[in-house]
């Protein structure tokens, strides 16, 4: 970056000598010391996220390539793949006997899916009272209203 020799560096150590001294030489020495290693952090940090910066723009120009390339093409190459394998359909199923369509993979019903009805419903306990994983019978408790009267 700068062309410092070791004589350049001499000269300026014997200069700063007779300016300020043997007393505050020391003290001066490592304040100097500090600011040329935050100025060479400074760059660092500056120059590691330029070539950050640079990799993801690259990144991004290769999946926009990408991405433009890929969809038409391979739903075009599906739907010609499905086609083909209808043509031989009548050599695996019996005469007279063709199969119904299934559904795409997003309307298949899925047990997350479920109806409410379909789902088991929680007992109702009480804050003090712990879940029961057995099922209770139709009967109420002894100590129910029912069984008062």
């Amino acid at each position: 970056m700068f062309d410092i020799g070791f004589l350049e560096l001499l000269i300026c150590a014997v200069i700063a000598l007779l300016v300020l001294g043997p007393e505050r030489l020391p003290t001066a020495a490592r304040a100097a010391g500090r600011w040329v290693g935050m100025a060479r952090r400074m760059v660092n940090q500056f120059s590691s996220e330029l070539e950050r910066q640079l990799k993801a723009e690259e990144l991004r120009q290769e999946l926009r390539k990408a991405g433009d390339v890929g969809l038409e093409d391979v739903q075009k190459t599906v739907k010609d793949a499905l086609a083909e394998a209808r043509k031989y359909e009548h050599m695996i199923l019996p005469e007279g006997q063709t199969r119904p369509p299934r559904p795409a993979p997003a309307t298949r019903r899925t047990p997350s899916a479920a109806s409410p009805a379909d789902t088991p419903k929680a007992t109702d306990t009480g804050p003090d009272e712990p879940a029961r994983d057995t099922p209770q019978s139709n009967e109420p408790p002894s100590g129910s209203p029912e069984h008062r009267s």
